[in-house]
């Protein structure tokens, strides 16, 4: 393996617009959550400006440019182009931003990445219950359909929803930041009704777009992988990988759809242990799964971490998945050994984790292609000798044979690892804005 240092020229931005309900924009739940809650911020600040993109957009491009990058990934804000959430107002400032802005990249020969949904729900459909709302998916499905009207002339590249596992297990479970706390059903709910939308958006691309323009679409899933605690708790972490990974995979990437069988069996049991009449984890109609199946041309992967699994010990707490246990396997998670931290002490830097999540993918669903969507390094501060990022990447870099074709970065992974030679593996750095 060697360790290619052109793939610097390569990496992809997420922006952050800022601007809080400026030209139109309507409130998002972020919008709120930021002023009412501003002791959960380290600073009290708010965000209303931030990293300032609506203003200074021309800048970036100009960076961008300078950089010699190759894509700029930026997500629409759904209240910027709906404000009240729904299709009955589109807001024109809000198109021009973002007319402006894909004009301007690819005028600079920067192609344009564009995602639909960075857990930016509009504030309306938020206190209609989100994403545990079966109306959200026809909702989301409208908003889809509008910018893909918009912006798919020169938007070649889509990526659908960013993250469905942590809208929906992160903050549900938890309760930390935009939802409330609910983790009996909310995340299983939110986990079927994200899926529907993405397929939903994907069909209207489908059948509506792709003949006229010939893009791509799919969703970014922020990949946990785990690694068995000791050799013999390997049926676990695999049961592991398809609780964190397989149910926002299995239903679109496998050759029969549905949930993952054996999690969906386990899943089953547990609930009626519990003493409820059916399975916490809604099914899946012959109908829907087909529909479902298939709705990807790549996967999307984020990749920051890795944890190992274990079963639980008597008196332990597992806490809520995905930090520090998975309740529903009754199992812990626990950081591997021989790792080291940036600015978050929940992401253990494994790169290992990266070329094993690439190897599953192969093994679970075949010769897909894979763009990773995101891969990155926390940190704090303004230490402009960025050593340990230079590090991060070079170490994951170092699990994956790197080669340049064309203008975008594949990587060819070892033939030991299961992937063929010519499956184009796209990686894209996070980030040249601060986070």
């Amino acid at each position: 393996m060697y360790y290619n240092p052109c793939m610097i020229c390569s990496v992809i931005c997420k922006i952050y617009t800022s601007i809080r309900l400026s030209s139109g924009k309507g409130p998002s739940v972020w919008d709120d959550y930021v002023h009412e809650n501003r002791v959960k911020i380290k600073d009290n600040s708010n965000g209303d400006v931030a990293a300032d993109s609506y203003h200074l957009w021309k800048e970036d491009i100009k960076i961008t440019k300078e950089l010699g990058l190759h894509f700029y990934r930026f997500s629409i804000n759904w209240p910027r182009i709906l404000p009240t959430g729904f299709s009955n107002k589109i807001n024109k400032a809000g198109v021009k931003y973002y007319n402006e802005l894909i004009d301007g990249l690819v005028s600079a020969g920067v192609e344009p990445v564009v995602t639909l949904y960075h857990w930016e729900t509009p504030i309306i459909i938020h206190k209609l219950g989100g994403w545990t709302n079966p109306l959200i998916v026809k909702w989301f499905a409208h908003y889809a359909r509008i910018v893909f009207s918009l912006f798919g002339d020169r938007v070649k590249t889509w990526i659908t929803i960013n993250e469905a596992n942590v809208q929906c297990d992160y903050f549900y479970n938890s309760g930390i930041f935009i939802t409330a706390k609910e983790d009996v059903f909310a995340p299983f709910l939110c986990n079927k009704h994200i899926l529907m939308a993405h397929a939903h958006a994907y069909r209207i691309y489908e059948k509506e777009f792709k003949p006229k323009y010939g893009g791509s679409v799919s969703l970014a899933n922020n990949f946990l992988w785990l690694d068995p605690y000791i050799s013999n708790h390997e049926e676990l972490a695999e049961l592991g990988r398809e609780h964190a990974i397989g149910r926002y995979s299995h239903p679109i990437y496998s050759k029969k759809g549905g949930w993952p069988p054996l999690l969906e069996k386990v899943l089953l049991e547990y609930s009626l242990k519990q003493g409820y009449k059916e399975s916490r984890l809604p099914t899946f109609t012959k109908q829907e799964k087909e529909f479902v199946r298939g709705t990807a041309d790549f996967y999307g992967v984020n990749y920051y971490t890795s944890n190992l699994i274990r079963p639980i010990k008597p008196g332990e707490d597992p806490g809520y998945f995905f930090i520090t246990g998975v309740p529903e396997l009754n199992a812990i998670l626990v950081h591997p050994n021989n790792t080291w931290y940036g600015a978050l002490d929940i992401l253990p830097v494994y790169p290992l984790g990266l070329r094993r999540s690439l190897s599953w993918l192969k093994k679970s669903y075949g010769d897909i292609d894979i763009l990773i969507t995101e891969c990155g390094f926390s940190t704090a501060g303004y230490d402009l000798k960025d050593y340990k990022r230079t590090n991060f990447y070079r170490d994951h870099l170092e699990q994956a044979i790197v080669n340049l074709v064309c203008t975008k970065l594949t990587l060819k992974i070892l033939k030991e690892e299961g992937l063929r030679e010519t499956q184009h593996i796209t990686i894209r750095v996070w980030r040249k804005i601060d986070h």
